[in-house]
């Protein structure tokens, strides 16, 4: 294939976009992908797949970006509002009052059946875990945080700083009062929460670390414990939430009452990027005080927030998470005998592997045969297996096909 057969591509050929992208964007990148053999470039994607540029072949998208695409790429409806509002609206301007921000914050608040009515918009994830760091710090007025041992938060500051070290480290010296325990583990948790303790932070499901599942309680008992020492509970659902456990957010299962919930990813329909810290009224009252404080220039853009209000609109629709989990069903039922074990809640999967480093063939060996998933990076004994949550029944059912072809 060349660029005369995809008028969407501004380069000629395979080589010459990696040419260029090793030059002005990321030089490692390309030589990594080129030594795993794995030269993709997306070019023409709908629903639950995308084709490669240059050669045509299609994927089964099993990754989703980490949750972008839970509604599929271009989900139809999502791109509709959007591109109607573009007849009408633009970014608009965080200095003045907006009814589609306040019309997004409503629904989100809804989903929470009110116990998280106030919420602070951004752009992605880090930058709301950021908000969410810094408000419990201001809130408290204590500087301890705690994070989990592997966990994700993202790139930047604060979330950097609660996330694992390989992605902090290479930059210097580290942020002091973060403190770091394993997942899963009450008592070391028990043991680190005290009186300097603004918050603790936790992917309600850790993704990086490859999809371990808490314990029953784990998610409550930490809530608890945090509410019982004046610190806080801020839970990371930005891979978690929307739907993607079967249920709009997956702490409602564990019965946890967290102060912040973080969103991200998939609140952006695929379209447009759009992020949000939903909190209690106590933490809301800071704004009273300070107004000022916090602004993000794009952070709620009210494109972002016609993309984010149809995504809820369809979360929220009474069929669509009894589909989650019977979709999550089906693919129990077809990769539950394979030499992996599943690690499942709803369509939130991990494949894990015997081998500590077994995930990294498992995903190149997927990819090859056309389902697209990654690896784990802080446990590579795993795959991340995301697929749409809009999948049909013969989609699904060919996606099981092929994974059982490449493992039986």
């Amino acid at each position: 294939m060349t660029a005369s057969d995809d008028v969407r591509q501004p380069y000629p050929s395979r080589d010459a976009v990696e040419d260029a992208f090793a030059t002005h964007v990321n030089r490692g990148k390309v030589n990594a992908f080129r030594a795993l053999d794995l030269r993709i470039v997306m070019g023409e994607r709908e629903g639950a797949r995308f084709r490669d540029a240059y050669t045509g072949a299609w994927y089964w998208n099993c990754h989703c970006n980490g949750g972008v695409f839970n509604l599929g790429h271009r989900n139809a409806r999502v791109v509709q509002a959007v591109r109607e509002s573009l007849d009408h609206l633009d970014v608009g301007n965080h200095h003045f009052v907006s009814g589609w921000r306040a019309k997004l914050a409503s629904q989100l608040a809804a989903t929470t059946g009110g116990k998280l009515p106030a919420v602070v918009f951004g752009v992605s994830g880090g930058e709301s875990i950021d908000l969410a760091l810094k408000l419990a710090r201001g809130h408290t007025r204590r500087a301890r945080i705690v994070s989990v041992v592997g966990g994700y938060h993202g790139h930047t500051g604060l979330a950097m700083a609660a996330g694992d070290p390989s992605y902090r480290d290479p930059f210097g010296p580290n942020l002091p009062d973060f403190v770091q325990v394993p997942f899963d583990d009450l008592e070391a948790m028990r043991a680190v929460v005290d009186d300097r303790t603004a918050a603790v932070v936790l992917e309600s499901i850790p993704a990086t670390l490859g999809f371990p599942m808490p314990s029953p309680g784990y998610l409550r008992a930490v809530g608890e414990l945090c509410h019982e020492r004046g610190a806080l509970l801020v839970l990371d659902e930005v891979q978690t939430g929307l739907g993607r456990t079967g249920s709009v957010w997956y702490y409602e299962q564990e019965g946890a009452e967290p102060d912040m919930v973080v969103v991200g990813k998939g609140l952006s329909g695929g379209v447009y990027p759009i992020s949000a810290t939903l909190m209690t009224e106590p933490l809301h009252a800071f704004f009273d005080r300070h107004p000022f404080v916090h602004i993000s220039t794009f952070g709620g853009a009210e494109l972002g927030c016609i993309a984010a209000s149809t995504v809820l609109d369809i979360v929220t629709e009474p069929a669509f998470l009894a589909r989650v989990r019977a979709l999550g069903d089906r693919f129990q039922a077809g990769l539950g005998d394979l030499r992996f074990s599943l690690r499942r809640r709803g369509l939130t999967m991990g494949l894990a592997f015997p081998g500590p480093g077994d995930g990294l063939g498992a995903a190149r060996d997927l990819i090859k045969a056309g389902v697209f998933a990654v690896f784990a990076n802080n446990n590579m004994s795993v795959v991340q297996f995301k697929p749409p949550l809009t999948l049909r029944d013969d989609e699904a059912d060919e996606i099981i096909g092929i994974v059982r072809k490449v493992f039986s």
